[in-house]
């Protein structure tokens, strides 16, 4: 492409979003160029939900969005729905399984679905060129003008879809969060969501040696509650569980863990448990609901040794009141590295909710991640780049 191009729509970012948008954008007749500085589209996309993709949520709704402005995700959710999507896969013969309620993934690969994408991108005229780094965007009136490695390219519409900061090693910048800056519009700050904990010594020191543990509990923090997975590794704790409450968790702030979920009163099941059978061990009982290895750890952490019977009212109910509501303060968490979403980013209040234009900015779009708009997890992210790429495709 070197030297001059004049396009109707340049779409910044080959990401689900950017994909999303151009493959609509070119089915309305708009020439599109796709530009992205990596080596290859959707490399987020390959490695999402363990290789098979995640691709949406059947249950999508607002309320499953982290926004400092949460009403701003509502219409283009209701607008490009997941049976939207689904109809998509499947008119491409993807198959596709649900995992957990809700949660479709590809029965095969991830690379089902950005096949998909490639496929409707190449159908709908719209070009996409990789290795190709921005140096600068100037507004043009009435449009815009890009300086690339590849030479310079002038549209009338730009669509930024960066996406955020997780996992810099698939590529991620923070180059449209610059873009933003430069046209005036406030960035939220940014950090990593959907990661993993990392401890404290005094926490990390027996956890640690439980490394590939998962057991269901209710975690806890910053006013939210996920009754999910939470799995042990060596470095601290990860799973759903901790996965989801680390958008809700600040700095600072303890979560709360309910080890034991699937019983409602503990102290009063254990009292039942000691006039039954009181010579059985506290840690017998714990196995119940625990892998041997979590049960002993759990005793031994807690100096729970020893049979029922020599166990008073009280202390089964500090016993029960531990494993109802522990609780730890994080050291901090695995940050960008392995964050799977950005909290943060582009104030909505100075974008349509109907086009994701820039208000101030006319042919200005910003889109995805980018946004200051995150998804809890098990689709959610996705849905929302289907739908912020879709409504902006056909608006422009």
């Amino acid at each position: 492409m070197a030297g001059n191009r004049q396009v109707d729509v340049v779409v910044i970012g080959a990401g689900a979003a950017g994909l999303m948008c151009a493959a609509t954008a070119g089915y309305q007749g708009h020439r599109v160029l796709l530009l992205d500085h990596a080596n290859k589209p959707g490399k987020k996309i390959l490695m999402s939900g363990g290789g098979r993709c995640n691709f949406t949520n059947l249950n999508t709704t607002p309320e499953h969005f982290v926004s400092a402005n949460p009403h701003f995700c509502k219409s283009a959710l209701k607008r490009y729905s997941p049976w939207h999507f689904v109809d998509l896969v499947e008119r491409h013969g993807v198959e596709h399984v649900e995992k957990a309620p809700g949660q479709l993934f590809c029965a095969d690969s991830a690379k089902d679905v950005l096949r998909v994408l490639l496929t409707e991108c190449e159908w709908a005229g719209a070009q996409v060129q990789l290795n190709t780094s921005i140096r600068r965007v100037s507004y043009k009136d009435p449009g815009f003008e890009l300086v690339t490695s590849e030479g310079t390219v002038a549209c009338r519409k730009l669509v930024v879809a960066t996406g955020g900061l997780s996992i810099p090693t698939m590529g991620a910048t923070g180059f449209g969060y610059q873009l933003a800056d430069q046209f005036g519009l406030k960035v939220y700050p940014t950090r990593a969501g959907l990661v993993p904990f990392t401890l404290q010594p005094s926490d990390k020191d027996w956890l640690a040696a439980l490394s590939g543990i998962s057991t269901e509990v209710v975690a806890q923090a910053g006013g939210a509650r996920f009754a999910e997975p939470l799995l042990i590794t060596h470095r601290g704790l990860s799973g759903p569980a901790m996965l989801q409450v680390s958008s809700f968790w600040q700095p600072g702030q303890s979560v709360h863990v309910d080890w034991l979920p699937a019983v409602a009163d503990p102290r009063a099941a254990l009292i039942d448990e000691r006039q039954q059978h009181p010579n059985r061990s506290l840690e017998r009982w714990l196995r119940q609901y625990f892998s041997q290895r979590l049960a002993a750890a759990l005793v031994a952490q807690f100096g729970w040794q020893g049979n029922l019977q020599q166990f008073s009212n009280d202390r089964l109910g500090d016993v029960a009141a531990t494993l109802k509501g522990w609780q730890f303060k994080p050291s901090g968490t695995e940050g960008y590295r392995t964050a799977e979403v950005t909290l943060g980013g582009v104030d909505t209040d100075a974008i349509s909710s109907r086009d994701f234009q820039v208000k101030e900015v006319p042919g200005l779009h910003f889109i995805g991640e980018v946004l200051d708009v995150t998804g809890q997890l098990g689709g959610f992210n996705f849905q929302w780049a289907w739908a912020s790429g879709w409504c902006t495709g056909m608006a422009l």
